[in-house]
Protein backbone atom coordinates (compact mmCIF):
# COMPACT_ATOMS: atom_id res chain seq x y z
CA UNK A 1 0.00 0.00 0.00
CA UNK A 2 1.66 3.23 -1.34
CA UNK A 3 1.52 5.95 1.06
CA UNK A 4 -0.15 9.10 -1.09
CA UNK A 5 1.35 12.55 -0.35
CA UNK A 6 -1.66 15.21 0.22
CA UNK A 7 -1.12 18.68 -1.17
CA UNK A 8 -0.79 21.37 1.83
CA UNK A 9 -3.62 23.25 1.18
CA UNK A 10 -3.73 24.57 4.50
CA UNK A 11 -0.33 26.52 4.36
CA UNK A 12 -1.20 27.39 0.79
CA UNK A 13 -4.76 29.12 2.10
CA UNK A 14 -2.88 30.63 5.08
CA UNK A 15 -0.07 32.38 2.72
CA UNK A 16 -3.45 33.61 0.88
CA UNK A 17 -5.08 35.03 3.16
CA UNK A 18 -1.89 36.74 4.87
CA UNK A 19 -1.99 40.31 5.40
CA UNK A 20 -0.41 42.36 2.00
CA UNK A 21 1.68 44.76 3.72
CA UNK A 22 3.74 45.69 0.93
CA UNK A 23 1.84 49.25 0.04
CA UNK A 24 2.46 49.51 3.94
CA UNK A 25 6.61 49.33 3.44
CA UNK A 26 6.57 50.99 0.32
CA UNK A 27 5.22 54.15 1.98
CA UNK A 28 7.96 54.01 4.70
CA UNK A 29 10.53 53.77 2.57
CA UNK A 30 8.90 56.97 0.68
CA UNK A 31 9.01 58.57 3.94
CA UNK A 32 12.19 57.60 4.68
CA UNK A 33 13.96 59.02 1.74
CA UNK A 34 11.69 61.99 1.64
CA UNK A 35 13.51 62.79 5.54
CA UNK A 36 17.46 62.14 4.24
CA UNK A 37 16.74 64.56 1.06
CA UNK A 38 14.98 67.28 3.77
CA UNK A 39 17.78 66.47 6.62
CA UNK A 40 20.33 66.77 3.78
CA UNK A 41 19.60 69.99 2.71
CA UNK A 42 21.12 71.47 6.30
CA UNK A 43 24.25 69.78 5.29
CA UNK A 44 27.15 72.51 4.15
CA UNK A 45 30.42 70.98 2.73
CA UNK A 46 33.13 73.80 2.31
CA UNK A 47 35.75 71.57 0.31
CA UNK A 48 38.70 70.02 1.74
CA UNK A 49 41.49 71.30 -0.46
CA UNK A 50 44.14 69.68 0.93
CA UNK A 51 42.93 66.85 1.75
CA UNK A 52 44.32 64.18 -0.41
CA UNK A 53 48.01 65.52 0.35
CA UNK A 54 47.00 65.07 3.63
CA UNK A 55 46.03 61.35 3.40
CA UNK A 56 48.90 60.64 1.37
CA UNK A 57 51.18 62.29 3.86
CA UNK A 58 49.37 60.06 6.23
CA UNK A 59 49.50 56.69 4.08
CA UNK A 60 53.05 57.42 3.65
CA UNK A 61 54.00 57.98 7.24
CA UNK A 62 52.36 55.18 8.87
CA UNK A 63 53.59 52.51 5.93
CA UNK A 64 57.04 54.06 6.81
CA UNK A 65 57.69 54.27 10.20
CA UNK A 66 60.36 55.89 11.89
CA UNK A 67 62.82 53.30 12.55
CA UNK A 68 65.02 55.27 15.02
CA UNK A 69 61.88 55.84 17.15
CA UNK A 70 60.59 52.45 17.01
CA UNK A 71 64.20 50.75 18.24
CA UNK A 72 64.94 53.63 20.20
CA UNK A 73 65.42 51.82 23.86
CA UNK A 74 65.24 55.16 25.95
CA UNK A 75 62.53 56.61 27.96
CA UNK A 76 60.80 57.63 25.25
CA UNK A 77 61.49 55.15 22.56
CA UNK A 78 58.47 52.52 21.32
CA UNK A 79 59.62 49.64 23.83
CA UNK A 80 59.98 51.37 26.61
CA UNK A 81 56.23 53.12 26.09
CA UNK A 82 54.86 50.02 25.18
CA UNK A 83 56.54 48.07 28.64
CA UNK A 84 54.91 51.49 30.65
CA UNK A 85 51.18 50.86 28.72
CA UNK A 86 51.98 46.90 29.54
CA UNK A 87 52.52 46.79 33.20
CA UNK A 88 49.76 50.00 33.73
CA UNK A 89 47.15 47.11 32.29
CA UNK A 90 48.73 44.23 33.95
CA UNK A 91 48.88 45.59 37.34
CA UNK A 92 45.58 47.38 37.06
CA UNK A 93 44.23 44.10 36.22
CA UNK A 94 45.57 42.34 39.36
CA UNK A 95 44.38 44.95 41.82
CA UNK A 96 41.19 45.12 40.02
CA UNK A 97 40.53 41.36 40.28
CA UNK A 98 41.65 41.09 44.02
CA UNK A 99 39.31 43.99 44.65
CA UNK A 100 36.61 42.46 42.77
CA UNK A 101 36.58 38.60 44.81
CA UNK A 102 35.05 40.26 47.79
CA UNK A 103 32.59 41.92 45.79
CA UNK A 104 31.63 38.74 43.88
CA UNK A 105 31.21 36.64 47.04
CA UNK A 106 29.13 39.22 48.90
CA UNK A 107 27.26 39.75 45.40
CA UNK A 108 26.40 35.64 44.99
CA UNK A 109 22.94 34.87 45.42
CA UNK A 110 23.68 31.12 46.69
CA UNK A 111 25.78 32.35 49.56
CA UNK A 112 24.24 35.29 50.95
CA UNK A 113 20.81 36.67 51.82
CA UNK A 114 19.20 38.35 49.18
CA UNK A 115 18.99 41.41 50.20
CA UNK A 116 22.86 41.88 50.78
CA UNK A 117 23.50 40.24 47.38
CA UNK A 118 21.14 42.85 46.14
CA UNK A 119 23.51 45.47 47.69
CA UNK A 120 26.56 44.13 46.10
CA UNK A 121 25.33 44.53 42.75
CA UNK A 122 24.43 47.38 42.97
CA UNK A 123 27.64 48.77 44.00
CA UNK A 124 29.28 46.55 41.35
CA UNK A 125 27.15 48.01 39.07
CA UNK A 126 27.68 51.89 40.18
CA UNK A 127 31.10 51.08 39.72
CA UNK A 128 30.84 50.31 35.82
CA UNK A 129 28.38 52.93 35.11
CA UNK A 130 31.52 55.83 35.42
CA UNK A 131 33.58 56.03 32.00
CA UNK A 132 36.99 54.97 32.21
CA UNK A 133 37.65 58.74 31.34
CA UNK A 134 35.97 60.29 34.07
CA UNK A 135 38.14 57.65 36.63
CA UNK A 136 41.32 59.02 35.03
CA UNK A 137 40.45 62.37 35.27
CA UNK A 138 39.57 61.88 38.71
CA UNK A 139 42.83 59.85 39.70
CA UNK A 140 44.98 62.77 37.88
CA UNK A 141 43.43 65.20 40.06
CA UNK A 142 44.65 63.14 43.47
CA UNK A 143 47.70 61.49 42.06
CA UNK A 144 49.07 63.70 39.16
CA UNK A 145 49.62 62.33 35.63
CA UNK A 146 51.56 59.68 35.03
CA UNK A 147 51.68 55.44 35.07
CA UNK A 148 49.84 55.12 39.18
CA UNK A 149 46.85 57.24 38.02
CA UNK A 150 46.15 55.12 34.82
CA UNK A 151 47.31 52.15 36.83
CA UNK A 152 44.40 52.76 39.25
CA UNK A 153 41.98 53.72 36.34
CA UNK A 154 42.69 49.97 35.00
CA UNK A 155 41.90 48.95 38.65
CA UNK A 156 38.84 50.65 39.22
CA UNK A 157 37.23 49.63 35.94
CA UNK A 158 38.34 45.94 35.94
CA UNK A 159 36.52 45.52 39.23
CA UNK A 160 32.69 46.25 37.50
CA UNK A 161 32.99 43.50 34.60
CA UNK A 162 35.42 41.14 36.25
CA UNK A 163 32.84 41.24 39.73
CA UNK A 164 30.17 40.33 36.94
CA UNK A 165 31.90 37.75 35.74
CA UNK A 166 33.08 36.08 39.02
CA UNK A 167 29.27 36.21 40.40
CA UNK A 168 28.37 33.78 37.78
CA UNK A 169 30.95 31.52 38.16
CA UNK A 170 30.43 31.39 41.60
CA UNK A 171 26.17 30.60 41.24
CA UNK A 172 27.51 28.16 39.15
CA UNK A 173 29.05 26.17 41.90
CA UNK A 174 28.33 22.38 42.38
CA UNK A 175 27.60 21.91 46.06
CA UNK A 176 26.76 18.83 46.15
CA UNK A 177 30.80 18.62 46.47
CA UNK A 178 30.80 20.89 49.63
CA UNK A 179 28.25 18.85 51.38
CA UNK A 180 30.01 15.73 50.81
CA UNK A 181 32.89 17.66 52.28
CA UNK A 182 30.79 18.70 55.39
CA UNK A 183 29.90 15.13 55.80
CA UNK A 184 33.78 14.08 56.06
CA UNK A 185 33.90 16.34 58.59
CA UNK A 186 36.03 19.05 56.57
CA UNK A 187 36.80 22.48 57.81
CA UNK A 188 35.94 25.76 56.55
CA UNK A 189 39.45 26.59 55.06
CA UNK A 190 39.55 22.96 53.59
CA UNK A 191 36.09 23.02 52.20
CA UNK A 192 37.16 26.30 50.50
CA UNK A 193 41.25 24.99 49.10
CA UNK A 194 39.51 21.19 48.25
CA UNK A 195 35.81 22.13 46.95
CA UNK A 196 35.55 25.63 45.74
CA UNK A 197 38.73 27.04 44.50
CA UNK A 198 39.18 23.76 42.22
CA UNK A 199 35.91 25.18 40.72
CA UNK A 200 36.58 28.60 40.53
CA UNK A 201 40.15 29.13 39.70
CA UNK A 202 39.53 27.94 35.87
CA UNK A 203 37.02 30.41 35.48
CA UNK A 204 38.72 33.26 37.18
CA UNK A 205 41.77 32.91 35.49
CA UNK A 206 40.18 33.03 32.46
CA UNK A 207 38.07 36.14 33.10
CA UNK A 208 41.43 37.92 34.44
CA UNK A 209 43.00 37.09 31.23
CA UNK A 210 40.39 38.65 29.31
CA UNK A 211 40.18 41.38 31.05
CA UNK A 212 43.64 42.00 30.88
CA UNK A 213 43.91 42.30 26.78
CA UNK A 214 41.05 44.71 27.46
CA UNK A 215 42.46 46.56 29.54
CA UNK A 216 45.76 46.96 26.89
CA UNK A 217 43.74 48.40 24.91
CA UNK A 218 42.38 50.98 27.51
CA UNK A 219 45.84 51.99 28.64
CA UNK A 220 46.95 52.95 25.30
CA UNK A 221 43.77 55.39 25.18
CA UNK A 222 43.79 56.68 28.68
CA UNK A 223 47.50 57.94 27.71
CA UNK A 224 46.01 61.05 26.04
CA UNK A 225 44.89 62.63 28.98
CA UNK A 226 48.34 61.72 30.86
CA UNK A 227 47.45 58.94 32.38
CA UNK A 228 50.90 56.93 31.15
CA UNK A 229 51.35 54.62 28.37
CA UNK A 230 51.47 55.27 24.98
CA UNK A 231 49.01 57.30 24.20
CA UNK A 232 50.27 60.68 24.83
CA UNK A 233 53.02 60.08 22.14
CA UNK A 234 50.82 58.91 19.90
CA UNK A 235 48.61 61.97 20.16
CA UNK A 236 51.36 64.56 20.14
CA UNK A 237 52.56 63.22 16.82
CA UNK A 238 49.50 63.11 15.43
CA UNK A 239 48.76 66.62 16.19
CA UNK A 240 52.42 67.89 15.19
CA UNK A 241 51.44 66.07 11.69
CA UNK A 242 55.02 63.66 12.20
CA UNK A 243 52.99 60.85 10.71
CA UNK A 244 56.10 58.84 10.38
CA UNK A 245 55.94 58.42 14.13
CA UNK A 246 52.83 57.57 13.92
CA UNK A 247 53.10 54.57 12.13
CA UNK A 248 56.22 53.64 14.51
CA UNK A 249 54.17 53.93 17.35
CA UNK A 250 50.89 52.05 15.69
CA UNK A 251 53.51 49.83 14.64
CA UNK A 252 54.43 48.33 18.15
CA UNK A 253 51.20 48.33 18.96
CA UNK A 254 50.06 46.17 16.56
CA UNK A 255 52.87 43.55 17.37
CA UNK A 256 52.08 43.93 20.54
CA UNK A 257 48.43 42.81 20.33
CA UNK A 258 49.19 39.88 18.47
CA UNK A 259 51.80 38.58 20.71
CA UNK A 260 49.22 39.45 23.78
CA UNK A 261 46.25 37.74 21.88
CA UNK A 262 48.30 34.84 20.84
CA UNK A 263 49.61 33.72 24.48
CA UNK A 264 46.28 34.44 25.92
CA UNK A 265 44.53 31.98 23.07
CA UNK A 266 46.49 29.76 24.27
CA UNK A 267 46.02 29.69 27.86
CA UNK A 268 42.57 29.73 27.17
CA UNK A 269 42.10 27.06 25.66
CA UNK A 270 44.57 25.09 27.82
CA UNK A 271 42.38 26.35 30.76
CA UNK A 272 39.09 25.17 28.89
CA UNK A 273 40.45 21.44 28.28
CA UNK A 274 41.79 21.03 31.53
Amino acid sequence: MTNVIKPKSNIIDKLNTAPKTWSFQLSCLIVFVVLMIWSSTTLKYKGAPNGMSIVQSIISGIFAPDAQLLFNLTTSGVPYLLLQTICIAFLGTIVGAIIAIPFAFISATNLVPRPIAIIGRVIIMAIRTVPAFIYALMFIRVTGPGPFAGLMTMAVCSIGMVSKMYIEAIEDLDIRILESLDACGCTMFQKIRVGILPQLMPDFISTIIYRFDMNLRDATVLGLVGAGGIGAPLIFAMNAYKWSEVGAILAGLIVLILIIEIISSKIRTKLARG
